[in-house]
């Protein structure tokens, strides 16, 4: 579900509209002397493939539909590495004890504006929900099938990774 442009400056407070800006058409303010570009630069998002002996944690946000599960993710903080936030969100999502993350790899998210730094981790501890959370489940690694967009790539990759 792509976001909506902003409306207004917030610098001045006019009305925002697509203006010509170097060479290309960017969200701007039109308004006399303010000058203001809305770059809607993607937003950095940590992901994590969680593992355990048993498989793979998929979790469902508190927000989502009733079917709809997926990696353990979280805004990358100001001056804080992607690993770390990686490890951060499982333990603040999931209340478990995450080893040091594994880079995946960089996949775009342009539905979200995002752009995803994927990490696997194993795990210790019994999951306990965040309220960010409605549930959790666990995918024996061999019934994973990735889904075709976000962090289903990361997990594409990552199986593949253990094949060879």
């Amino acid at each position: 579900m792509p976001r909506k442009p902003w409306a207004f400056c917030p610098q001045c407070g006019a009305a925002l509209a697509d203006v010509p800006y170097e060479g290309a058409t960017r969200r701007g303010c039109a308004a006399e002397g303010c000058g203001f570009v809305h770059y809607e630069n993607p937003v950095p998002v940590a992901a994590a493939i969680v593992e355990r002996p048993d498989g793979v944690i998929l979790a469902r946000n508190a927000a989502w539909p009733e079917k709809l599960f997926g990696l353990i993710t979280g805004f990358v903080e100001r001056g804080e590495h992607p690993a770390l936030t990686a490890a951060r969100e499982v333990e603040e999502e999931l209340g478990l004890t995450p080893s040091e993350p594994t880079f995946v790899g960089v996949y775009d998210f342009p539905q979200m504006n995002q752009v995803i730094i994927a990490y696997h981790v194993t795990v210790t501890g019994e999951p306990t929900l965040s309220a960010e959370l409605a549930a959790w489940k666990v995918i024996p690694v061999e019934k994973l099938r990735p889904w075709p967009m976000g962090t289903g790539y990361a997990l594409r990759d990552w199986l593949a990774s253990r094949q060879g």
